[in-house]
């Protein structure tokens, strides 16, 4: 099974970075766009594989079983970085020190691979430490960079950047990967996959884990229960104790992993006092953790969101009438319902106000705020 076989719906893509790997000199920048959860970190982790892959033929490059590929797809290779903030941006300081990071030679491998995660969240003052490593770099060194977006990052690091476009895959594609690689029961996967909107991370999780399913139809039904004002505050409220619940379980396991993890390699006492040095060590992974569930929470709001507004895009469908199909026909009766006691006007007012509470979430204002003035402007 080679490197490309996480990539679902691309293969124009595929062939892009295959014929790229097969040459003895590809560009030194790379920019992977698309939409979120369509596989632009597993793109740009399957083209580092391919670079470092052990195959001399170029053409087999990308072979999947070699151990480079292995590797470098588990984050264990050498020659290969993946870069992901927890914080909501990227400091200056990890810049430079990856910027450093940059000039060393590979230890085995034909280049050094460098992938930055959501370049979108650098300050423009990051991105003018990057900048410079990007115009002149090592002649062994290839940078990565993923966003959502190439207006997310700054035009002269666009410039410099070999563009590589993902697109939202099919549902059926997004289903059959979970099937294959999950194991993921298929009637679930394609659930799954639909009601994400071909988000892999998202229907992953959905079709793993039964309360993440159950929070998402609680969120999609909020709308058919909002009588007044009331109704819309403790609805606000709720969506606010799913996000933090959402968050909670995706950081919780891992938190407490890191934890131990930690004290095993410090070698800390089982019983007992920890000594001083290993309690500044486990304060400073608490610190890490807590800026880590800030960004969480951020992701699992918006999340919250996404899904809302999936209401409203199948009202609106059903009043105009377009055929398309529904993300959550699970709900046609209600949706139908719900469309004909309104007007398409005011479902994209509806609209609107979840594109506006997301913009203010992206500020400091406070969530319970921001979900109250959004959840009265759905009544």
């Amino acid at each position: 099974m080679s490197v490309w076989s996480d990539l679902p719906g691309q293969s124009a893509v595929i062939e892009q970075l295959s014929r790229a790997a097969a040459a003895e000199r590809p560009a030194h920048a790379w920019l992977f766009t698309g939409p979120p959860g369509s596989g632009r970190s597993n793109a740009a982790k399957a083209f580092a594989a391919a670079l470092l892959c052990d195959q001399q033929d170029p053409a087999e490059r990308g072979c999947g079983t070699c151990h480079a590929c292995r590797t470098v797809l588990a984050g264990s290779n050498a020659d290969a970085t993946l870069v992901a903030t927890e914080n909501v941006t990227f400091s200056i300081q990890e810049m430079r020190d990856l910027v450093g990071k940059a000039q060393d030679k590979p230890s085995s491998g034909r280049w050094r691979v460098i992938i930055i995660e959501d370049a979108d969240r650098m300050t423009e003052r990051t991105t003018n430490v990057l900048l410079k490593a990007i115009e002149e770099p090592p002649p062994r060194t290839i940078w990565m960079l993923c966003t959502p977006s190439p207006a997310d990052v700054l035009v002269t690091i666009r410039s410099r950047c070999r563009p590589v476009s993902l697109r939202i895959p099919p549902a059926d594609d997004v289903a059959a990967l979970l099937v294959r690689r999950d194991g993921a029961d298929p009637e679930l996967a394609g659930f799954a996959a639909k009601v994400s909107q071909s988000h892999i991370g998202v229907a992953r999780r959905l079709a793993a884990d039964a309360d993440a399913r159950h929070r998402r139809d609680t969120i999609v039904r909020l709308p058919l229960r909002l009588r007044g004002v009331a109704d819309a505050v403790t609805a606000a409220g709720e969506l606010v104790d799913i996000s933090n619940a959402d968050a909670a379980a995706a950081s919780e396991q891992r938190n407490e992993s890191e934890r131990e993890a930690l004290l095993i390699a410090l070698g800390a006492p089982e019983k007992g006092a920890m000594p001083p040095a290993i309690r500044s060590q486990l304060k400073r992974l608490e610190e890490d953790q807590k800026r880590r569930a800030k960004r969480s929470l951020s992701d699992s709001l918006d999340r919250v969101l996404i899904d809302l507004s999936t209401f409203f895009r199948d009202v609106l469908t059903l009043q105009l009438g377009t055929g398309t199909e529904l993300v959550n026909e699970y709900l046609r009766q209600d949706l139908t319902s719900y469309a004909e006691r309104s007007t398409p006007e005011q479902t994209l007012g509806r609209m609107d106000a979840i594109a506006q509470a997301r913009q203010r979430l992206g500020t400091n204002v406070a969530p319970v705020l921001a979900m109250e003035a959004m959840a009265v402007s759905l009544l």
